[in-house]
């Protein structure tokens, strides 16, 4: 029983924050006919506001909201570009809140560049190691070097999750240092949506800190199947 209550906690912890992020998201995406635009004519509307020059607006794939520096572009999911809602402007905002740390070169979008990239290699890495664990078993037949080929594994996945991690302050900075400034100080919205905006934003800037704990998720279902091979 007492094991099944912690993974119960566990898997709450775990998935809660991203049970969470859609939920706000949802919630606040019923579309507001008062709005003057959608969340791609707003978008537009800022890049032309703050001069970011190159930058455009592009939809993308629904849940795959983001700012590609390398390619200057602000991708929204359909339901955002096209949407007319609290949740479409937000995130519209946030992700012109990335294109416009790029364009002032602030010292903040080093942790992207830095950190992202590297930690997509090290989950790659990470998951290789752990799917040749058996086979290491499998040729060698030394239990001890196939446990530290899985502990290498481990610490590759536990290293990829904490990089996501380091880049939560660039994503807070785009929410309210940049989007909720913007929103409301520029009067694009009324005061009395303030506390759903911030809401809103905060799931935007949880996403990758959400993305994180999955992959902790996965890291503890990697172990499970190979505890089974190991035994």
């Amino acid at each position: 029983m007492i094991y099944i209550l912690v993974f119960t906690i566990l898997l709450l912890l775990i998935a809660g924050p991203r049970l969470w992020i859609r939920h706000v998201l949802k919630k606040y995406g019923d579309p507001m006919p008062s709005l003057p635009g959608t969340g791609g004519e707003l978008a537009d509307h800022l890049i032309k506001r703050f001069q970011l020059e190159g930058v455009k607006v592009e939809k993308t794939e629904s849940g795959n909201d983001h700012y590609s520096p390398s390619e200057k572009r602000v991708r929204l999911s359909p339901e955002f570009y096209e949407g007319r809602s609290l949740t479409a402007v937000a995130v519209a905002a946030h992700e012109v809140g990335h294109a416009i740390q790029y364009h002032r070169r602030e010292t903040i979008t080093h942790l992207r560049d830095r950190y992202t990239p590297m930690a997509m290699r090290i989950q790659q890495m990470g998951t290789v190691i752990l799917i040749a664990s058996p086979l290491v078993l499998a040729i060698v037949h030394i239990p001890q070097l196939a446990l530290l080929t899985v502990l290498a594994g481990v610490i590759a996945m536990l290293a990829s999750a904490l990089m996501q991690l380091i880049i939560l302050p660039m994503e807070w900075d785009a929410s309210f240092n940049k989007a909720m400034p913007i929103l409301f100080q520029g009067e694009y919205l009324s005061r009395h949506h303030q506390p759903a905006v911030k809401k809103i934003l905060t799931a935007a800037a949880l996403t990758y800190f959400a993305g994180a704990l999955v992959e902790v998720f996965q890291l503890w279902r990697w172990l499970a199947i190979l505890k089974g091979i190991f035994r």
